[in-house]
């Protein structure tokens, strides 16, 4: 009796979409086992310590001593690169951990809102602009907990452009530059608080895609699931 030969499985085509779950953002990295006390979180805690040492010296002689404004960017762009590297760290080195998960977003929002109030308590951002840029970052905040019961939304490439040109544009900010460079500085913000408003309106489309699909997925447990 002859064996049949096993069927073999198509090969796939290299043009054709993979379907499958969606990518996740570092708020849904999986948990390691690692110490709390690693190198990523620690990182993660210079950046929220910088915070108030930026607003001090941000704010000695009301932003008026150029030296100091000069100090003031360089803890800022410090505190503005842990931001870039500690979330890889964590993930390549296996170092995720809920005080991170926890810890990084809240060290994020503090360096960039500080940033931008005391720029504008000085007189030298519009108040507009902060306030446009502060509320979409609470009210993206207060998305990802509408939805985290049905998956988390992952971090899209415009949110992570937005990100670095508002750290580009803040830093220009902060330094004493006049002419040519303020207006640098000037179209790097307009283009951040562009990138903001677009990126806020994608992220309330998929997350209330993401809620709608969810409550369809649960419906659908419900339904299929065997009664006694």
């Amino acid at each position: 009796m002859t064996q049949r030969p096993a069927p073999q499985r198509p090969m796939p085509d290299p043009g054709e979409k993979r379907v499958g779950p969606p990518r996740t953002d570092p708020l849904a990295d999986p948990i390691d086992q690692a110490p709390t006390l690693n190198i990523a979180n620690a990182l993660t805690m210079l950046r929220l310590l910088l915070v108030p040492v930026f607003a001090v010296v941000l704010f000695h002689e009301d932003g008026s001593n150029s030296a100091w404004r000069f100090w003031a960017w360089f803890v800022f762009a410090v505190a503005a690169i842990t931001d870039s590297i500690d979330g890889d760290l964590a993930r390549k080195r296996g170092l995720v951990t809920e005080f991170g998960k926890l810890i990084d977003p809240i060290a994020d929002k503090a360096l960039i809102g500080t940033a931008l109030v005391g720029l504008s308590m000085l007189d030298l951002l519009n108040w507009w602009i902060t306030i446009v840029i502060l509320v979409r970052e609470v009210g993206v905040t207060l998305l990802r907990f509408w939805v985290i019961r049905h998956g988390v939304i992952p971090a899209s490439r415009g949110g992570k452009v937005k990100t670095l040109l508002q750290a580009i544009a803040i830093g220009l900010y902060v330094l004493p530059l006049s002419g040519l460079w303020h207006s640098v500085a000037a179209v790097i913000m307009a283009a951040a608080v562009v990138l903001t408003l677009i990126t806020g309106a994608d992220y309330v489309h998929r997350a209330i895609r993401l809620r709608r699909l969810g409550r369809a997925r649960r419906r659908a447990r419900v339904q299929t699931r065997p009664t006694a």
